[in-house]
């Protein structure tokens, strides 16, 4: 993270937008990250898994310690694991993310993303425990996913149901894949901000991956995108005023300020100050915390708290995809960096959204969710679009030439998305054939059929 300002005097609205902007770097530097999140489950009984005991999470983590990760602890709780630029984290019901390093390649991702789950199958296997990657836990109810030790999350999780319906549910049943992606300035930001947030529903279509809820299908395509729309309408959607002329570092900066606040950390401590504001706060005036002010490590754990479709820090985060196998989490970073990392890809893509209308990007991110590939948008199908915004995704990163060891480009990570796009069915739509197929109505038979 760069350092924008001292510690010794009070943040400016200035330091705010300067935070954002030093994210910006030279294309020679651009890098992109990979996370993902996968349910944890015991063999043979597919129960959610505690923190504690000698087969739970805890356990869990350090039993990967011997791969040289290191342990990120709340008091006597380890909570995360870091080794050099990756950690390892718990989302509030024990979901397992790895949040990869800045890495060059999709090739470099994919290894990461394959010793990562190496490792985890390894411990995972001692402890008789699986994982399975789908967008919301097909089987268990919200009272029976097993609370983690993290302060940060007893906040959330007594503020989620005053504000959405839903909140608990997404904090405790979904698992997500995501990207992380670089810009150059606030203009190119402003068109990769753009053109990502109204083409991210065509992602979620592309990877929706959860129609089933507690044994039975939902209704939904995926389940974790419908979760969203009723979370918490203060720090979720598709942001109109991206779209809106003018929009830059300073915009965001604003609407981040707006955001209600959860928490400030404090003597290695969480603050509960869920629903108090930023603005408050830096004017010194919350009671809560009386004459105290920001850092801006206070501003940048901040950010973190919004959860929009894109979602600015010191670069772009991609956050509307489904959870999935193994071969699909190297191809949402891929699709990203094909449009992002390439001048002509990034035009091409901008052409497939620009003459959207800002009532189309919320009304397409809610009809995905139970419609996917077959969703419609300003007269076309999203499958058309996806199959588009594949094949141009695919001509970056020829364009790029990033080649692996073997002289192969990234362009075959991509294969299995237009699959996908060309044939009109979602994972999910595929997930339901065996559903009402060979699995006989039984839902368990995902456990067994598509653990890690």
């Amino acid at each position: 993270m760069a350092d924008v300002v001292a510690d010794d005097r009070p943040l400016t609205f200035e330091d705010l937008i300067q935070w954002f902007e030093a994210g910006s770097k030279p294309a020679s530097d651009w890098k992109v990250g990979a996370e993902h999140e996968k349910f944890v489950f015991r063999l043979g009984t597919y129960e959610p898994i505690p923190y504690g005991g000698p087969a739970g999470i805890q356990a869990l983590l350090n039993g990967l310690m011997r791969f040289g990760w290191k342990g990120v602890y709340e008091g006597e709780n380890v909570i995360a694991l870091e080794r050099g630029k990756a950690n390892i984290s718990l989302e509030p019901g024990g979901q397992f993310e790895l949040s990869g390093a800045p890495l060059e390649t999709m090739h470099d991702i994919c290894e990461e993303t394959g010793t990562h789950l190496e490792e985890v199958k390894t411990v995972a296997d001692e402890l008789g425990l699986g994982f399975l990657g789908l967008g919301y836990t097909p089987l268990w109810r919200r009272d029976e996913v097993p609370v983690m030790p993290k302060g940060r999350y007893k906040i959330m999780r007594e503020y989620m149901p005053k504000v959405g319906n839903l909140g608990l549910d997404m904090m405790f049943r979904t698992c997500t894949v995501q990207a992380n992606l670089d810009f150059g300035s606030e203009a190119d930001m402003v068109a990769k901000f753009r053109t990502s947030l109204a083409l991210q529903p065509i992602a979620t279509a592309l990877f929706a991956n959860s129609p089933f809820i507690e044994g039975k299908p939902s209704g939904f395509l995926s389940a974790r995108a419908n979760v969203w729309t009723d979370t918490d309408p203060d720090r979720t959607g598709m942001l109109d005023f991206v779209f809106a002329d003018g929009f830059g570092f300073e915009t965001y900066a604003n609407y981040a300020l707006d955001v209600p606040m959860y928490f400030a950390k404090r003597d290695g401590k969480y603050v509960d100050l869920s629903g108090r504001s930023f603005r408050k706060f830096m004017a010194g005036e919350l009671s809560d915390l009386p004459g105290d002010r920001p850092s801006i490590k206070d501003w940048a754990d901040h950010t973190t708290t919004a959860f929009p479709e894109v979602r600015l820090k010191q670069y772009l985060e991609m956050r509307g995809a489904d959870s999935g196998p193994w071969s699909r989490l190297c191809a949402l970073p891929a699709l990203w960096a094909g449009i992002f990392y390439d001048s002509a890809a990034l035009a091409a893509a901008w052409d497939l959204c620009k003459d959207w209308k800002v009532e189309d990007h919320e009304r397409l991110r809610a009809d995905v969710a139970r419609l996917g590939l077959k969703a419609q948008v300003n007269g076309r199908s999203v499958q058309d679009v996806a199959k588009d915004m594949v094949a141009i995704a695919r001509q970056g990163l020829k364009n790029r030439n990033r080649l692996s060891a073997g002289m192969v480009d990234e362009s075959n990570y991509l294969t299995e998305l237009e699959e996908i796009a060309d044939s009109g069915i979602t994972p999910a739509e595929r997930l339901l054939e065996l559903y009402n197929g060979p699995w006989k109505g039984d839902v368990r038979r995902v456990f067994e059929d598509f653990a890690y």
